[in-house]
């Protein structure tokens, strides 16, 4: 696993790669790599030069063709890159013919994310499933991690068919794979028991593309200190506060953000942590709605939730973040050609969303402190509905916020 350890100690420079495809066009690519650089820079690489190849599909052996692998090799050399990053998973026999050309560390998105998964990993539940995580993407690539592969153990007491070391070395990780997946069972187990004692609250969950806002606006609505930064995947780790708005009691929870192209042996590893989720009786849907394609954002965190939760029909508040960044650019009056995202203002936006969500839609900046208190009434006023629910008999307890505003 130490191939997918970036060093901490030195900064590596490093080129990226990425192919224009039939399914992926060119501003798609352009922007997954601006996203990969991302990665990157959060992994602690700095992101020199991207490469981009039209192709109708990944070469088989080497991702891209001949002449941009030659481009690369050439600029690699003369530039002293330590490390080439692809878009997209690459085979086993992708990655050696790779090495063997470039003679530089080949890492694709993957790996990237495994190694920032890695180290942002701080609870036991964290550390393993980002663990098994690891061992279920080395498991198809042991012919590039062993060097030993065609030996044949031998000797007193191994007579017979003998065992090739691939295959030692294959059930050794499958073996720890069970192992790992028996102790997420049981720290499931224990997470089960302690969202039963918490009673019959009403669970909120924050979810949302990763670095949207989410640890940010925990921190405001609970007054805690949860720990938020401008990286990817800045919160890994399940983060549960108890919040009061006015007299009314919730649990609000931080989740993991998501992303494009996550693995799915990912999504499989982390769904003890996104049990929050399933459990949780209202979502809160963070935007970044400074994000050029922060409708594409969108509909990758509601097919995630579709997988995860099953298709379970959940009450949800979209909540559009840092409207304190977002800018566009007005058409002139005499501009005849179409309108494009650039030119939507952020009114004209506000007008279409809350059009389409009616009263679960709301703009605000978390870090501004814009719109908060249109954020609280609603969250008030779900987390009231869900409540009267089950303690029917608190109704005269718990009035509308509109209500207590007026009172005070």
């Amino acid at each position: 696993m130490k191939d997918l350890i970036i060093s901490r100690e030195t900064t590596e420079r490093a080129v990226l790669v990425g192919l224009i495809t039939e399914r992926q066009d060119e501003a798609h690519a352009l922007e997954y790599l601006d996203e990969l650089a991302f990665l990157a820079d959060t992994a602690g690489a700095v992101t020199v030069k991207t490469f981009t190849q039209k192709l109708p599909y990944p070469n088989p052996r080497t991702f891209v063709g001949t002449g941009k692998l030659n481009e690369i090799k050439e600029y690699v050399e003369q530039n002293d890159i330590g490390m080439v990053i692809f878009d997209d998973d690459l085979t086993t026999k992708q990655v050696s013919n790779l090495e063997k050309e470039l003679q530089v560390k080949i890492l694709d998105r993957t790996s990237l994310i495994l190694d920032i998964f890695a180290r942002r990993a701080q609870t036991a539940n964290a550390k393993t499933q980002v663990e098994l995580a690891q061992y279920q993407y080395l498991l198809p690539r042991l012919t590039r991690l062993w060097t030993h592969l065609e030996r044949q153990r031998g000797g007193i007491g191994m007579r017979g068919p003998g065992e090739t070391q691939i295959e030692t070395d294959r059930r050794i990780i499958l073996d720890k794979i069970a192992r790992l997946k028996e102790e997420l069972r049981a720290i499931d187990k224990q997470k089960s028991i302690q969202r039963k004692n918490r009673g019959k609250l009403t669970r909120i969950a924050l979810v949302g593309y990763t670095n949207v806002g989410k640890s940010t606006l925990m921190n405001l609505l609970s007054k805690s200190d949860v720990f938020a930064e401008n990286k990817l995947f800045a919160t890994l780790d399940t983060t549960v506060r108890k919040v009061t708005i006015d007299n009314l009691p919730f649990l609000l929870t931080d989740t993991v953000g998501f992303i494009r192209k996550l693995p799915t042996h990912l999504v499989e590893s982390f769904k003890s942590t996104l049990d929050e989720v399933r459990d949780a009786d209202i979502l809160v849907h963070v935007v970044d709605i400074s994000h050029p394609n922060f409708e594409e954002q969108i509909e990758v965190v509601n097919q995630t939730l579709r997988d995860v939760c099953g298709g379970a029909d959940k009450p949800v508040i979209l909540v559009f973040n840092k409207v304190d960044a977002y800018k566009y650019t007005p058409k002139d009056d005499d501009d005849l050609t179409p309108a494009t995202r650039d030119n939507v203002s952020l009114d004209e936006l506000k007008a279409t969303w809350m059009a389409k969500m009616a009263d679960n839609c709301v703009f605000i900046s978390a870090r501004e402190g814009i719109g908060i208190d249109e954020l609280k009434r609603m969250l008030y006023d779900k987390a009231r509905e869900v409540h009267l629910t089950r303690f029917p008999y608190n109704d005269f307890l718990y009035q509308t916020y509109d209500d207590l505003s007026e009172e005070k």
